[in-house]
């Protein structure tokens, strides 16, 4: 299903099928609350076909936090510390709820990394976390919070209302608007999950150290040990099924493109019943602009690359210019990108079945230019 005028962007998709006959990848559109492109391509996808969409989470994870913020419960101004009280220790008392949902609060992990069970019972990785001093001074800079973000987000929502991340998410987004995009992967939908899929040639892995910063966000080791004698790189976490079980915030989602379009056209735009009604988007105009608003840019301490960041949401930048100054979204570790963007009035969901580049000129990068082309010319 194609709207005509979008012809061109399905055209590219194809273009990349072609190409290369290993690529597969589910990309859809929503304009105004309705499907205008639902495509699939190559051998390893399917329709209906879901997997891990790795940080693309903190996005659903971020429109949990806005409705907290809608509810008049979670102030982006206010201390950390007064919904979380434990969380001062070690000179953190004057971190801010945006600071520290932005990427700026120093706290991208812990020395000797965190075990699986930190993630995904993360109530325990937040009493660590608690305890912990700040890397910087906080505000000072930011650096991407790749793990421990999840934590700091479920660990709000639990003080603030006394539920999971994952049960807010589950009553209030989810499955009131029908959305194929899962924190929390139940055991009836584990059929329809597909391996995320490695790279068939990938650069060799540089030297992290463990105790530097990137290391640090990147639990210390780029490991992970389930205590079934592997250790597991990142992009074998949702391939585990007590990781896409658990649904961590910070990339432990499991969704197709149809879920993640429909998910951000319910939060931005509302979503066309088949009577035609339009009931409006589940946030209001005034919350989008609060979440959205870009709290910083620069250059990430970590990488040396620029990033932006909202309120749990990457903003479009150049380096990665998925969309208008309006735009807030999330990319995952495997290429997906997904995104609302008021300017255009679109909720856009790609995913590719195996790990890719991402950013500007990426297979992803290049759709979300041909889309705007195609809205642009009418």
């Amino acid at each position: 299903m194609t709207d005509p005028r979008f012809a061109p962007v399905v055209d590219l998709l194809e273009s990349f099928a072609a190409a290369d006959p290993e690529y597969s990848a589910q990309l859809c559109v929503y304009s105004f609350g309705r499907p205008v492109i639902d495509h699939v391509v190559g051998p390893h996808s399917t329709a209906d076909s879901l997997t891990g969409v790795f940080s693309a989470s903190k996005g659903a994870a971020g429109l949990v936090i806005a409705l907290l913020v809608q509810d008049g419960l979670l102030d982006p101004d206010a201390a950390v510390a007064t919904y979380w009280p434990e969380f001062a220790a070690n000179g953190k008392a004057a971190i801010t709820v945006g600071q520290l949902l932005s990427h700026q609060g120093g706290l991208p992990g812990i020395d000797g990394g965190m075990t699986v069970a930190d993630y995904t019972d993360s109530a325990a990785g937040a009493v660590r976390l608690a305890a912990a001093p700040p890397v910087w001074k906080p505000g000072s800079t930011h650096q991407y919070h790749a793990l421990t973000l999840g934590i700091f987000a479920e660990e709000l929502v639990r003080r603030i209302t006394g539920q999971t991340l994952q049960h807010v998410y589950e009553t209030r987004i989810r499955a009131p608007f029908g959305i194929d995009f899962y924190l929390g992967l139940p055991e009836d939908a584990d059929p329809r999950y597909r391996d995320v899929l490695k790279p068939v040639q990938a650069p060799p892995v540089p030297f992290i150290d463990p105790f530097g910063p990137l290391g640090l966000a990147l639990n210390s080791t780029a490991g992970f040990d389930v205590g079934d004698g592997k250790s597991y790189e990142l992009l074998d976490l949702p391939n585990l099924r007590e990781i896409r079980a658990a649904g961590i915030a910070a990339a432990g989602g499991v969704a197709s493109a149809r879920g993640l379009a429909r998910l951000y056209a319910a939060a931005s735009t509302g979503l066309v019943h088949d009577d035609g009604s339009t009931p409006g988007p589940f946030l209001t105009q005034a919350t989008q602009q609060q979440v959205a608003a870009e709290r910083v840019f620069g250059i990430d301490r970590a990488n040396g690359l620029t990033g932006a960041f909202a309120l749990m949401f990457m903003k479009s930048i150049p380096r990665n210019d998925f969309g208008s100054w309006r735009a807030f979204g999330h990319d995952g570790a495997n290429a997906t990108l997904a995104f609302a963007d008021p300017a255009y009035g679109i909720g856009f969901g790609y995913v590719p079945a195996r790990a890719e580049e991402s950013g500007t000129g990426s297979r992803g990068g290049q759709l979300t230019v041909a889309l705007r082309q195609a809205l642009l010319a009418g």
